[in-house]
């Protein structure tokens, strides 16, 4: 089956030529992924792509692409200065940080935006709802519109709604968290204050597609309000996994892989930004010894933020002589992997997982079944959908239990549930099918493929973009005179 990205081309490259796209994404690695997939199939319309971060982040998310390094040429890739000194040495805890230097990126952001809109037709911005502050000068300009793309699932969209609005019983299983249970009340004030700022939006591209999460994309269209359009653009990674780069930076692993059973191997991930205690690691590690099942185990620290210089990462402790009891059976692995060549390896056949959306999609599309472990946002919900709705994957950690550790032995039966009985093997063939329909999605004719012309469709229309813009500029310094004042007072933030 073929990949989306390169090989749809727009009909009108005369059109498209004149367009030119900023992609704004949030600095955590799984929103910089989504952005950068996303801008490898921009770019293959034949349109400018603008990709904004700090070199950091530019570096780290092209370093740990899966697709070629090739692709990445066609982007234009900018080096915002984030102004790290200022918080080495802060108590600020790092969402506190995270949200300050994203208050820092307007000035340098909107220079960029009008720099790019005097040659351009149409500006087009997608950016990401975390970062919307950033982007609000998109309203002073008359030939520019920005898009918020959507990171997370539309199910944990439609299920936050319903929970705020008390409306649960629209949800299609009983087994829900409570919203304000998966985040502090600061990020939850941060998320409302970035919504709010996102009032300048012309739509909202979802990275989702119909084969996994139809009715729930139907129910937000519903919802709708707004009048904005909508557009369902996943799976936005790779669909295959024919990358030789990957393969030879990862070679032992990946030769390792080979030479395993059909299904036999579960792959244990969660993310970059989870750190476990000793005991809970010890946990896992017994877990998956009692399971007697092969493994590979991704155990490293999370991503520091921003690489501060006296932050200290903490290397997770595995039980003495573990490495050697399990060498015939798994590998440990203290460093990033590519994470979709090893889904899509015929070896793998479970995913252990903190339930990320980018982790679900890439598990689904790879048609590979997972054993949810949330730990906060959107991914309680992600779980839910996996385990109850989807019924493509079984529950290490209920979230419930959120505050207990898990033992070795819940561990151990979820695994074998997951890879070695009747049930595992129910849900494999559920996943293996739901996968096939996404890659079927981005087929010619398919359901996101469709989505996508359309957007292009809609992007490169001929005709003005923004209407009354100095009114709305008018509207944006009067907002912001009110939101600069309240903004210490909602957030009990002081400037560092």
């Amino acid at each position: 089956m073929a990949t989306l990205h390169g090989q749809h081309h727009h009909k009108n490259q005369a059109s498209s030529s004149s367009v030119v796209v900023v992609m704004v994404p949030f600095a955590a690695q799984s929103h910089l992924n989504q952005f950068l997939q996303m801008a490898y199939v921009v770019s293959s319309h034949d349109m400018p792509v603008h990709f904004v971060s700090s070199a950091l982040h530019n570096s780290q998310v092209k370093s740990r692409a899966s697709n070629s390094t090739q692709q990445s040429v066609k982007i234009h890739f900018h080096d915002l200065l984030v102004p790290l000194n200022r918080y080495a040495k802060t108590k600020a805890s790092k969402n506190q940080i995270y949200f300050e230097i994203t208050m820092s990126l307007r000035q340098p952001v909107a220079a960029l935006l009008r720099s790019l809109s005097l040659t351009a037709r149409r500006l087009v911005i997608i950016y990401d709802i975390l970062m919307a502050s950033a982007v609000q000068d998109v309203v002073s300009l008359p030939n520019a519109e920005a898009y918020v793309f959507n990171c997370a699932s539309a199910f944990s969209a439609f299920a936050i709604r319903c929970n705020v609005l008390g409306q649960n019983h629209k949800i299609p299983t009983k087994e829900v968290p409570l919203a304000k249970s998966c985040s502090t009340s600061f990020e939850r004030a941060v998320v409302i204050y970035q919504g709010i700022m996102s009032y300048y939006k012309a739509g909202v591209l979802n990275n989702s597609c119909r084969a996994i999460e139809g009715p729930f994309l139907e129910q937000l269209a519903n919802d709708n309000n707004s009048g904005k359009k909508m557009w369902a653009v996943g799976p936005l990674h790779p669909t295959t996994t024919n990358f030789q780069e990957l393969r030879d930076k990862h070679k032992c692993l990946l030769e390792w892989l080979d030479k395993q059973e059909p299904k036999s191997v579960l792959f244990i991930s969660f993310g970059t930004t989870v750190t476990f205690s000793d005991e809970q690691v010890r946990e896992i590690a017994l877990g998956l010894e009692q399971s007697g099942v092969k493994f590979i185990l991704v155990l490293r620290e999370e991503d520091k933020l921003y690489h501060l210089s006296d932050e200290q990462g903490r290397k997770p402790k595995l039980p003495n002589a573990f490495e050697d009891r399990v060498k015939e059976m798994g590998k440990v692995v203290r460093k990033w992997v590519p994470q979709v060549e090893i889904l899509g390896h015929p070896s793998t056949g479970g995913f252990l997982s903190h339930c990320g959306w980018n982790s679900c999609m890439e598990s689904i599309t790879m048609g590979v079944p997972i054993a949810t472990w949330p730990m906060k946002w959107d991914q309680p919900f992600n779980a839910v959908l996996i385990t109850e709705v989807l019924k493509v994957g079984v529950a290490v950690m209920e979230w419930r239990q959120r505050d207990e550790v898990v033992t070795s032995s819940r561990i151990s039966e979820a695994v074998r549930k997951l890879m070695a009985s009747e049930y595992g093997d129910e849900i494999r063939k559920r996943v293996v099918d739901m996968g096939e329909a996404v890659k079927q999605s981005i087929a010619e004719g398919g359901d996101s493929r469709s989505e996508w012309d359309s957007f292009f469709a809609h992007i490169t229309r001929e005709g003005s973009s923004v209407k009354y813009h100095k009114i709305r500029s008018f509207v944006l310094k009067l907002f912001n005179s009110v939101i600069e004042f309240l903004v210490p007072l909602l957030f009990g933030l002081k400037r560092f």
